[in-house]
């Protein structure tokens, strides 16, 4: 994996929760000439962050200066690179706001999003 400068978000790009977030992202990054990359769990690029797909798809994953962070902790780091969102990242940051957002994201919200996705992909199957 290279470790630029470069932030790079590994996502889901057959969840649509996971494309509408990004594709918001990468319009802002384009926008504003900001050195991040997103790269589809689902392309040739999840190799190169040495990961199965299930475990991919469960997280979002950042990697930024060779740190990698997954779950709520992504967040913050690919916020703290635009503008727009650094005091989001900070206040996420902060020690009982990050718990709550970690408890949250990690029982309720990403799990809520996997099953939907697994759904979709089954449905998808069975067409």
């Amino acid at each position: 994996m290279d470790n630029s400068a470069t932030t790079s978000v590994l996502y889901n790009a057959t969840c649509p929760v996971c494309t509408f977030e990004i594709q918001h992202y990468a319009c802002y990054a384009g926008e504003n000439c900001l050195p991040i990359r997103f790269d589809d769990l689902n392309s040739d690029a999840r190799d190169l962050w040495g990961m199965d797909a299930d475990a991919a798809a469960r997280r979002r994953y950042v990697l930024r200066e060779g740190k990698l962070a997954s779950g709520i902790a992504a967040f913050p780091v690919l916020w703290a690179q635009m503008p727009r969102y650094r005091l989001l990242g900070r206040i996420v940051r902060l020690p009982g706001i990050r718990h709550i957002a970690s408890l949250a994201f990690d029982h309720v919200l990403a799990p809520a999003i996997d099953r939907l996705h697994q759904h979709r992909q089954a449905n998808r199957a069975c067409n």
